[in-house]
């Protein structure tokens, strides 16, 4: 069954580059606060549309053409914002990386790419100098320097851009997937993409001009960068900038400017339920708090909404092939699923298919993969066609690889990805499933489940535990409180303590690390 969206249609999409949509509010809002830094900074639209403005030009003056791809390699800031928009208003295509990056990972990134310019911040110049000499870069401008990006917009010329774009080919942005098997793959996602999921987006009232929303996810990563970046700026919305996420600046920024919006992933959810005297605080001003980029254990959602009872706690769902919203719980309380990652968003059709014949389509209530249909869905993968052919269908649906089911009222539930199902005896266990069983112990902080190979069952579920401070608990007592909550196929059959579990910087459990350091451990 195709499960279609409850909220109204954003279409027709206006087919303009998403750069245009803050040009728009600058006109709207000239003098209304559009950034707030943590350094003091403070932004209007009008002057952040114009730094956009003399940016765009300055790029076109230094060489940069339409279709060059411009890497931009820094933590938040105001300066993001700018290249960012900047870039696309001079026509080039921006590819984001990770600021911890190592030098191997740039130059991979730099020269699948084939970016010809980055932009970055002095402390990591030494790192991108050594990845950049095996690769097309012609030109680093850091923005952090008095030599860089302020130079460049006060010394642009006043020419007239004048690009015309083919929104629905041209690649505005070209991010890359985490790369939890293989190598990472650069997303083509268009300026129809992008402009269309800020739109859908703003199709369900999720952020609004009255707004305040708090960011420190990061604009690389595909989430910050549409929800928090890209949907708070067309909104009209203000944007208060954190460069990284630390708790107690976190909590200072909420009761100073107010803050009614914030985004985080499930990680940052478990360590506000561990603030001591969390209700003491003013947070009184936050309406919503919505996790996303990885499941959300229903225990720390309902603990969470216990501690901060006047937000509403829900889970959004999205990934960078989708631009990336898919899924968002709406803002009523009556209507939130705690566990659920909430139904399509305007404009998108889901529905579940079978993991071994996508062909065929799964009642509701079914777990299958999850594929999904809308104008967000990537254009493909960089110079790799067959890995594109094997997730875009002939008809537009991208199987996304994820493992869920839907309910009757179209709230979909994410189980696992597809890739990281454990098969024992020929029963595929979903980790999450049990990593969520896990974190409902008392005595446990966090919790990774992966297969480990077994010469019997084929695969069996093994779990890394993180204790609480001061808890004491065997993996004995772990895997009976386990096995009395799933079937049998799918109780834990091995336990090891361990200090912390490796994650992204989006907060995606980092399997891959776990099953190399098991594989190591058996050698």
């Amino acid at each position: 069954m195709i499960v279609k969206s409850p909220w109204p249609s954003v279409k027709p999409i206006p087919e303009i580059p998403a750069f245009k949509l803050i040009e728009d509010v600058s006109r709207r809002l000239p003098e209304k606060t559009a950034i707030i830094f943590t350094d003091g900074r403070i932004f209007t639209y009008k002057e952040l549309a114009n730094h956009i403005d003399a940016f765009a030009r300055a790029l076109v003056n230094t060489g940069v053409e339409k279709g060059d791809v411009v890497a931009i390699d820094m933590p938040n800031c105001p300066e993001y914002v700018i290249a960012f928009h900047g870039c696309l208003k001079a026509g080039a295509t921006v590819t984001t990386m990770n600021p911890l990056y190592k030098e191997r990972e740039v130059r991979y990134q730099l020269n699948d790419s084939k970016a010809k310019l980055v932009i970055s911040i002095t402390s990591l110049s030494e790192t991108i100098e050594k990845a950049r000499e095996e690769t097309e870069v012609e030109t680093v401008v850091f923005a952090d320097e008095e030599s860089g990006v302020w130079r460049m917009i006060r010394e642009a010329s006043d020419a007239k851009l004048s690009i015309d774009f083919n929104v629905r080919e041209d690649v505005a942005v070209l991010p890359y997937s985490s790369g939890t098997t293989g190598l990472p793959k650069g997303v083509m996602l268009t300026h129809y993409n992008i402009t269309s999921n800020i739109l859908q987006t703003l199709g369900t009232k999720e952020i609004t001009e009255e707004d305040v929303v708090l960011a420190f996810l990061p604009f690389f990563h595909i989430y910050g960068m549409t929800v928090l970046m890209n949907v708070t700026l067309a909104a009209g919305a203000t944007l208060v900038i954190m460069p990284r996420f630390e708790m107690d600046l976190f909590l200072k920024l909420i009761q100073e400017y107010k803050v009614t919006k914030t985004y985080i992933a499930p990680p940052i959810a478990l360590a506000l339920t561990q603030v001591p005297d969390i209700k003491k605080l003013d947070l009184s001003s936050l309406k919503s708090i919505t996790s996303a980029a990885a499941p959300l254990p229903k225990e720390v959602g309902i603990k969470l909404q216990e501690l901060l009872p006047h937000a509403i706690v829900k889970q959004g769902y999205g990934m960078t092939e989708a631009s990336p919203v898919v899924t968002i719980n709406p803002l009523d309380r009556k209507k939130v699923k705690i566990d659920s990652v909430g139904p399509p968003i305007p404009d998108t059709e889901l529905k579940i298919v079978d993991i071994e014949d996508p062909e065929k389509v799964l009642p509701l209530g079914e777990v299958g993969e999850l594929a999904i249909k809308g104008p967000q869905i990537m254009k493909g993968y960089l110079n790799r066609p067959e890995e594109t052919r094997k997730v875009l269908t002939e008809d537009g649906w991208y199987l996304s690889g994820d493992i869920a089911r839907i309910d009757e009222d179209g709230y979909v539930y994410i189980l696992d990805r597809k890739k990281e199902m454990i098969k024992y005896k020929g029963y595929q266990i979903a980790p999450a499933e049990l990593e969520s069983v896990l974190l409902s112990h008392p005595a446990v902080l966090d919790a990774a489940v992966i297969p480990k190979p077994h010469p019997e069952a084929g695969e069996i579920p093994k779990a890394f535990v993180v204790l609480k401070k001061k808890a004491a608990v065997s993996s004995e007592e772990l895997m009976e409180f386990v096995a009395n909550q799933v079937a049998p196929y799918k109780k834990i059959r091995e336990v090891e303590f361990v200090e912390s579990i490796p994650k992204s910087a989006t907060g995606k459990i980092l399997r891959k690390h776990l099953i190399e350091k098991e594989r190591s451990q058996q050698k």
